[in-house]
């Protein structure tokens, strides 16, 4: 199911590398955004800790030039970044992976903007330090595990200014310094009946439900976020005088599992905090997105609901500078997470909301307000990258600002300067500077992280397609070539199934599907932006709905079969099919349609096998509701197409080989499903292997787990795709 994205800072446990590269920020797939730091190390409570070395730079030799999941664990990972109030420097953090360690370790680095100045380290601890705010041109406030830290960044002096007990997952300043607003956790309290069960049981692993989304994602629901207001000093926060915005109302605030800092806001004079929050629980909470802007009143505790009346997500609220407007992003409907996501702004004087995307075919993540407060500028994904975008307030007219094969993973507007986090699919983040006042710019690098490392090896170069569909449409598709491309061989080749199943298949880099990984093991890879793949309009994104046996797979086939008549360096013979989430259904419904012999070998990722299964067994109870129609003894059109297309119901057509990949702590798709795969293709008599991990969730995070992941992959493909 979906591989969401935000432009989000924070998670519960871990940042995700699926945020920072693969277009983090958006929900399920806008972007996630991200601003981001980097997997397993940020954001998360503090544990005790287990005896652990500092984590540096390595020192990195690619042997060939070839770009391997060895290589690519070795490289830094750039997370959130903050810009000084002077617009001078940039401090951001980056991540350093030790596998024998198995984890990584987030340090702060400063970087001048103007010049070629090198970046320096500022911090130097085994904790993660992440979430960096600019108090003022000199004085640098982070989270470290649950601490909050001041930072004189000339005299690298440090204070603690308050150590959060209960989790510390981020934090915002008023514009003023006088107050902070940060995100803790709040334990589920048991009913008094099931409570008085527990007595004298102190050692119990039970659990006892009677509600839905008593788990979520990757956790066990045994706590939600809070958002908490304070006073602060350049010596302390005053945690004697807290306050909880929401209140003791049981609701989410950030939402669970990926929100962070940017759902929530100051406003410019500091009186008043505009937040996200879905007012639902249990049941109610698995069947709706409905979420809602509330501004709350700092005097008077008073609260406000701004988007009442929109039914969809409403999330992360910015206030204009003057603050007489704010804007959001807003989805129209209930239930449809993969709604466009609308640039909404309220005039607070005539409590009238506009639309700002009204005639736009695309959605914004990361909203900005420009210092004169005449233009918004948001992350747009479009046509196949994310880019920023620029909307006039007066006239509406709409402007793009950035143009490169690239994607913009969240940024920060400093006057006329865009700092942006920038990636492609050959290379990891890196910090650019656009301007706002400019056009369909390609940008300045400002950092260096893995400059040296890349320079040693060979990309396989990535070409933009156009192909025609099975009804005649045009559909992008990625070409990524093979590391050591000589035009009079022939390779094998991969075609990439996208997850979401609305994701769109961008200039993404990530740790699981790293397409210079396949390349530099002497893949093609072909990756279509298939039907359901947002940021080719509406339309286009809303095709799959109900239909997930129908154009998304003829859009696969067709793109398979035509870079294997039109480009003759790839052998039609010796072609794979790999894909996660809704791209691992997509790997079983074809497993199941492969009377031909298009494919030679297949790998799925915690993929769905069985629909009835799956819709009982997930726990966000609302994509079932639209995607699929509903529950399967809901008996109408849609639920008869979408249950047909089980892919379950085909395996008396498996008829090559498969490798099943899932994971115990994803509650998206659980592990019985990738089981259930992989029996039934041993009992049909086929080479079959399952690889599962008891530790790893929808994603496969720590870093030894993830090269026993690529090790596994080329070796399984090599098999059958390099005899």
């Amino acid at each position: 199911m979906k591989s969401r994205k935000f432009f989000s800072p924070f998670m519960k446990k871990v940042v995700l590398l699926q945020k920072i590269y693969n277009c983090i920020s958006l929900m399920k797939k806008t972007f996630i955004l991200l601003a981001v730091a980097s997997l397993l190390v940020v954001g998360c409570k503090e544990k005790k800790q287990e005896s652990v070395s500092l984590i540096g730079k390595p020192q990195v030799t690619v042997e060939n030039g070839r770009f391997t999941p060895e290589i690519m664990w070795k490289l830094g990972k750039m997370g959130e970044f903050a810009v000084s109030p002077d617009g001078s420097r940039v401090v951001y953090a980056n991540t350093y992976y030790d596998i024998e360690q198995n984890k990584g370790n987030a340090e702060l680095y400063l970087i001048p903007v103007e010049g070629d100045g090198q970046a320096v380290r500022i911090t130097n601890t085994v904790e993660n330090e992440f979430n960096p705010v600019w108090l003022n041109d000199k004085t640098l406030l982070f989270a470290r595990g649950n601490t909050i830290v001041s930072m004189n960044v000339d005299a690298k002096k440090e204070t603690v200014l308050a150590t959060i007990d209960a989790g510390l997952e981020g934090f915002k300043i008023s514009p003023k310094g006088d107050k902070i607003l940060y995100i803790s956790d709040i334990p589920v309290s048991r009913p008094d009946d099931i409570q008085k069960l527990y007595a004298g049981l102190d050692k119990t692993t039970g659990r006892i439900n009677e509600d839905l989304m008593y788990r979520h994602w990757d956790s066990w629901v045994d706590e939600y976020p809070h958002i908490f207001l304070a006073p602060l000093t350049d010596k302390a926060v005053d945690l004697g005088n807290v306050v909880d915005v929401i209140g003791s109302k049981p609701y989410e605030c950030p939402m669970r599992p990926w929100g962070g800092v940017e759902q929530f806001n100051f406003s410019p004079d500091g009186s008043r905090i505009a937040y996200t929050c879905r007012a639902k629980t249990g049941k109610d909470y698995a069947l709706s997105t409905n979420s809602d802007i509330f501004v709350y009143n700092i005097a008077d505790g008073s609260t406000v609901n701004i988007s009442e009346g929109i039914m969809g997500y409403d999330q992360n609220p910015v206030f204009s500078h003057d603050g007489k407007r704010i804007a959001w992003e807003s989805m129209e409907h209930d239930g449809y997470e993969s709604d466009k996501l609308r640039l909404m702004v309220l005039d607070f004087a005539t409590n009238e909301r506009t639309d700002y995307t009204a005639d736009f075919d695309y959605g914004v993540s990361g909203i900005c307000w420009s210092d004169d407060d005449s233009q918004l500028a948001a992350v747009v994904m479009y046509r196949g990258m994310n880019e920023i975008f620029a909307f006039d307030v007066n006239t509406k007219a709409i402007r793009q600002v950035t143009k490169a094969c690239h994607d913009i993973n969240g940024f920060s507007l400093h006057g006329n300067n865009i700092f942006a986090n920038e990636v492609s699919m050959q290379h990891p983040s890196e910090i650019f500077c656009y301007t706002l006042s400019g056009e369909n710019q390609t940008g300045k690098q400002l950092t260096s992280i893995n400059t040296e490392v890349l320079s040693q090896v060979r990309m396989g170069r990535t070409e933009e397609c156009w192909i025609p569909t099975s009804d005649g449409k045009q559909m992008l598709v990625w070409l990524i070539y093979p590391y050591d491309y000589d035009s009079t061989r022939t390779y094998p080749a991969l075609l990439f199934c996208e997850g979401g199943p609305q994701s769109m298949v961008s200039q993404f880099w990530s740790t699981r599907w790293n397409f210079e990984v396949m390349s530099g093991a002497g893949y093609f890879v072909i990756a279509p932006n298939r039907r359901g793949c947002p940021g080719f309009g509406t339309a286009w994104c809303e095709e799959i709905s109900g239909d997930y046996g129908g154009l998304c797979m003829k859009d696969y086939m067709a793109a398979t079969d035509y870079f294997a008549k039109n480009i003759p360096q790839i052998d039609a013979e010796r072609i794979g099919a790999c894909g996660a989430s809704f791209g691992a259904y997509s790997i079983y419904w074809l497993a199941g349609h492969n009377e031909n012999h298009r494919f030679k070998a297949f790998l799925a990722h915690n993929g769905m096998f069985n629909f009835e299964q799956q819709c009982l067994e997930t726990e966000e109870y609302w994509f079932t509701n639209w995607d699929l129609g509903g529950p399967y003894w809901v008996k109408n059109a849609k639920t008869a197409h979408s249950y047909a297309n089980s892919p379950h119901l085909f395996v008396d057509k498996w008829n090559t080989p498969i490798c099943v990949v899932h994971s115990e702590f994803d509650f998206r798709i659980v592990a019985s499903q990738g089981m259930a795969a992989y029996n039934a293709a041993k009992l049909r008599g086929l080479d079959a292997r399952y690889l599962y991990f008891p530790d790893e969730t929808h994603w496969v995070l720590h870093p030894q787990n993830s090269l026993l992941w690529h090790r596994n992959f080329i070796d399984w493909f090599d098999k059958y795709l390099k005899k």
